[in-house]
């Protein structure tokens, strides 16, 4: 380690000029050869970086979200090239000039701030050693030396020896439980910077390799930092964990402000801000307008978190413009309040078997309605019964000669029986006419 730190020996005198002039601000109110004011500096230092490191930080979130959006589209050219490794690397190449990404903008800010992290380790081990460094003379040297946090000097390392932490006017004890609270602190908020990022801000509807690589960087980073860290003076640690709660809080405010298409992020994002459309009939914001805009100009080719957005909007009464305004519509409030009133009335669907149970109670209610004209008919033949049998009574009496109408009665009987019958068959010759 201190043959890597060596390496940026350079930028020691920068650093180390930041740290003295945080600390005449912290030492004037704290004392100049408190821990709190040397740690309060490193603190400082760690911001002011982190600040410059901004457009760092919004190049490594869209080359981020441009991975995951091209692994589809990579996955399909190792396919199709997988036997020929050179025209894979050029149409990866073209694929990435096209659609601007750069692999490498998503390590930026690590690359960009490892200078200052050796620079700083670089300054602390000349503390611990006794030596000058930088604009670290004599009396900021012996002020640095005498500095703790909770016990535990800025130059101490949780590997260091007993002699060498009474060297520096400690306990090794007191080292070690500190370097170790704080080596946990490191690897802990390393672990949920990377989970908050793979379980929020991730589109999980596109399955891709890079999903795969990130989940397993969340376990092996807080590994790999853990076993780093025994190495690290108390002072690295404080640069460390505070880098990465500088970066976990970063990453929340984006992953809330602007969060990745088609992820919880957006879900929530998406029912906050339709939240805030009803409350106040209208869109507040210059990026929120510039959103909605986004969104209305996908069309068809919205995620089913902005389509849900949009239902919402409806439901309120609301219609989004392409400008990313929205307009009150009392047409689509209409709609929508006909639409649920047309489904209230529809009638639910019966079953086979509560059809057949309420056959039976429709035919009897049919079977009396047609029993009624049926006795009235029977009624009315009843009556004008004995006005026939008179008739046929005077007639007998009257003219004997009416008899053999029976005969005919027969006959018309016999025709229509025959009719009923069918063709007779003929009689045979012999037989008597």
């Amino acid at each position: 380690m201190d043959t890597i730190a060596s390496l940026f020996s350079f930028i020691t005198w920068p650093v180390s000029w930041v740290i003295v002039q945080f600390h005449k601000v912290y030492g004037a109110i704290f004392g100049p050869d408190t821990g709190w004011a040397w740690g309060l500096s490193i603190v400082s230092l760690v911001v002011l970086i982190r600040i410059c490191l901004i457009p760092l930080f919004v190049k490594q979130i869209k080359s981020t979200r441009n991975m995951q959006a091209l692994q589809p589209k990579m996955k399909a050219i190792q396919e199709r090239y997988k036997s020929d490794k050179q025209r894979q690397s050029e149409e990866m190449m073209k694929l990435y000039k096209e659609t601007g990404t750069n692999p490498l903008s998503s390590c930026l800010p690590i690359l960009a701030q490892s200078p200052f992290f050796f620079a700083l380790y670089h300054v602390l081990s000349a503390i611990a050693s006794g030596k000058e460094i930088g604009v670290i003379d004599g009396p900021l040297l012996a002020s640095a030396r005498q500095a703790h946090i909770f016990g535990a000097p800025l130059a101490s390392k949780f590997t260091d020896t007993a002699a060498e932490v009474a060297a520096l006017d400690a306990s090794i004890t007191s080292v070690r439980i500190v370097t170790a609270v704080m080596i946990v602190m490191m690897s802990a908020s390393q672990f949920f910077t990377q989970r908050q990022l793979m379980m929020k801000n991730v589109d999980l509807t596109v399955k891709t390799p890079y999903m795969q690589q990130q989940k397993m960087l969340m376990y092996i980073f807080p590994l790999i930092f853990a076993g780093m860290g025994i190495n690290f003076p108390v002072g690295v640690l404080i640069y460390w964990l505070t880098t990465n709660v500088w970066t976990m809080g970063q990453q929340m405010y984006v992953i809330n402000q602007n969060p990745t298409p088609g992820s919880k992020a957006q879900d929530s994002y998406l029912q906050r801000l339709l939240k805030n459309i009803t409350q106040h009939g209208e869109v507040r914001g210059r990026r929120r307008k510039a959103i909605v805009k986004v969104i209305v100009a996908k069309g068809s080719d919205r995620n089913e978190n902005e389509r849900r957005f949009f239902v919402g909007l409806s439901k309120a009464g609301f219609a989004a413009q392409a400008d990313g305004t929205v307009i009150k519509s009392d047409t689509i409030e209409a709609e929508v309040e006909g639409g649920a009133a047309a489904k209230r009335q529809q009638p639910k669907r019966q079953t086979k078997a509560q059809r057949q149970a309420a056959a039976p109670q429709g035919a009897v209610k049919d079977t009396e309605e047609a029993s009624e004209p049926a006795a009235e008919q029977a009624t009315t033949s009843l009556e004008k019964k004995p006005q026939g049998q008179a008739e046929a009574k005077d007639e007998a009496q009257g003219d004997k000669p009416a008899r053999p109408s029976r005969a005919n009665s027969g006959g018309s009987r016999q025709g229509k029986s025959g009719q009923r019958k069918g063709q007779q068959r003929p009689k045979h010759p012999s037989s008597k006419k």
